[in-house]
């Protein structure tokens, strides 16, 4: 891989446009990786012209071919695994243990979109009046996209490509110009696929190759993943010009903690919850409500979790937590604990000021937790997208969800208990679209749908399984009857 690094289009790649480069950035330590060229209209709108030219010839494939390409891309990934695990933690800051697991949900979807000659079917119904047969069919849409976040680069993509093309679709991917490097190098491995030029595409930048995306006539769907301010302004953008959307945006993730848990399990749970990947998930648990006596048993128990895991380079095996993307990450970050304090919380575990020997350079802030967050204060409802756990105190199950529901957000929340009555009342009330039963990090598989509510999601079909086949294709409905008088012996 070249220090510059190039799109790749309609089968080769190439640098586009000349335009202006940023630097992709280690955040350990700082080191400058390589430069990720911006983008501009110019260079989007070649990539979009070159998918809408594969796409007849694609569309026309039969899908028992099309997915042939998957079976053998499986096989690429799992051959390639640590190396491109190792470059997601350069780039990302992870450990290379989560960095794998990442790789590992991505091929998952990859397993999963195998099944589209049986997942695209349709349906038929004869003599819906006399003589007249009625059928649906799906059909794809044409040249699909999708915009990606940082956190991470490899696992999300392959939320939606693999369904995309398995459909029949041409797709452009448009990574995060923040951690461009482990996609690039799964776009040169896939190389090895010889699919056909245009069919699959990536192209780098930053602001004005999104709006190229969302206004161009030839593309038909756009999925993003993000924040919720960016969210809203892709969909709406997006339905005004006409596009079908999915939009994942931010989230504040409950963890309930009743008192007959078994601590110990839901202690370590929630600690891997809220701190891996440095808390820059989007399903991570960010507030923990606890009921009762378990108040000042979790929390004792998760405040020495949390002060023992070893944060560091995640190239370290020994290391369980990486640093946040950026130094204004790590500003941000620190900052809201320091609202939180103002807003009356104890900072129990202070991860500020962090010292790793030999990473001065790195964004690197330790777990941090908050005790008595007050629910209705500013930082119950914002999110704050890195290692800090709130706590807060309900007096019942009752009380703990209403104090959940109160957030904006609805992607995940989780309880934590041996009673099946108040698990079954969790699940049924709970206001969030993915919901975790003694489960820290409620991440469906990939045959189910990536769920979220609220400000958490904007949209109607979700990430993955059947609802990534129903975003990715259009049903079109034949009613159809034959009159005698038109046949002929022959």
């Amino acid at each position: 891989m070249s220090n510059q690094l190039s799109n790749y289009v309609n089968g080769q790649w190439s640098r586009g446009a000349a335009g202006d480069f940023a630097d992709i950035i280690n955040p350990a330590n700082g080191e400058r990786l390589a430069e990720v060229p911006l983008g501009n209209g110019e260079t989007v709108t070649a990539v979009i012209e070159a998918a809408a030219a594969a796409f007849p010839d694609w569309r026309r494939t039969p899908p028992e071919e099309r997915i042939q390409y998957l079976f053998k891309l499986k096989q690429i990934l799992e051959d390639n695994i640590e190396g491109i695990a190792r470059l997601v933690t350069q780039e990302n800051g992870k450990t290379v243990a989560e960095a794998r697991a990442e790789i590992r949900r991505g091929i998952e979807n990859v397993e999963v979109a195998c099944g589209i000659p049986m997942m695209m079917q349709g349906y038929n119904l004869e003599d819906v009046a006399r003589g007249v047969d009625e059928f649906m069919i799906r059909q794809p849409l044409g040249v699909v996209a999708a915009i990606t976040p940082f956190n991470f680069p490899i696992m999300i993509p392959f939320w939606f490509f693999p369904y995309a093309i398995a459909c029949g679709n041409t797709f452009i991917l448009k990574p995060s110009e923040r951690v461009p490097l482990a996609i690039t190098h799964v776009f040169e491995l896939m190389e090895e696929l010889n699919l056909p030029p245009g069919v699959l595409n990536l192209v780098h930048g930053a602001k004005p190759a999104v709006d190229t995306l969302l206004e161009h006539k030839s593309v038909r769907a756009i999925s993003f993943v993000g924040s919720t301010p960016v969210a809203r302004y892709i969909y709406a953008r997006g339905a005004e010009f006409g596009k079908r959307v999915q939009c994942q945006g931010g989230a504040k993730n409950h963890a309930v903690v009743l008192p007959d848990a078994d601590m110990e399990m839901a202690t370590q749970i929630i600690s891997d919850s809220a701190f891996g990947c440095a808390g820059q998930r989007c399903l991570a648990v960010s507030v923990a409500v606890t009921v009762g006596e378990a108040q000042r048993t979790f929390r004792d128990a998760i405040t020495d979790a949390a002060g023992s895991l070893k944060v560091g380079y995640g190239l370290d095996e020994a290391m369980q937590m990486g640093p946040v993307i950026t130094p204004e990450s790590k500003s941000r970050v620190e900052n809201l604990i320091a609202q939180g304090e103002r807003e009356g919380a104890k900072v129990l575990l202070d991860g500020r000021a962090a010292k790793i020997p030999d990473f001065a350079g790195g964004n690197f802030i330790k777990p941090t937790i908050l005790d008595d967050v007050s629910p209705t204060g500013e930082l119950s409802d914002t999110e704050i997208f890195g290692p800090v756990l709130s706590l807060v105190h309900a007096a019942d199950v009752d009380e703990a969800i209403e104090i959940l529901s109160r957030s904006s957000y609805g992607n995940a929340a989780s309880i934590f208990t041996q009673s099946g009555a108040a698990a079954r009342k969790f699940r049924y009330e709970a206001d969030a679209g993915n919901i975790g039963i003694n489960i820290g990090v409620a991440a469906p598989m990939a045959y189910f749908p990536f769920s979220g509510w609220k400000d958490s999601f904007l949209g109607v079909l979700h990430g993955q399984g059947r609802d990534a086949v129903e975003f990715y294709t259009d049903k079109k409905v034949v009613i159809e009857r034959w009159f005698k008088e038109w046949t002929r012996k022959f």
